[in-house]
């Protein structure tokens, strides 16, 4: 699963709250909700945050192993 974690801890260390970032890349709340529910977002809003604060796709989202994900058959 993927997990927003990261992302949290680059906008702590930036100083920006998750309402300032949604206005920086002009997204609607709902897309910062499924950030802060790690739900799925489209690889263009992860590149908008990655432009505007100026990091890596590491420093956004992260892959974490879960003892539930099914295995692709």
């Amino acid at each position: 699963m993927l997990s927003y974690a990261p992302l949290i801890s680059t906008l702590h260390k930036q100083k920006i709250s998750k309402t300032e970032l949604q206005k920086l890349i002009n997204v609607s709340s709902a897309t910062i909700a499924k950030i802060s529910k790690d739900d799925y977002i489209s690889m263009k809003v992860i590149d908008d945050i990655c432009r505007v604060l100026n990091c890596r796709v590491e420093d956004v989202i992260e892959y974490v192993v879960s003892d539930n994900s099914n295995e692709i058959k």
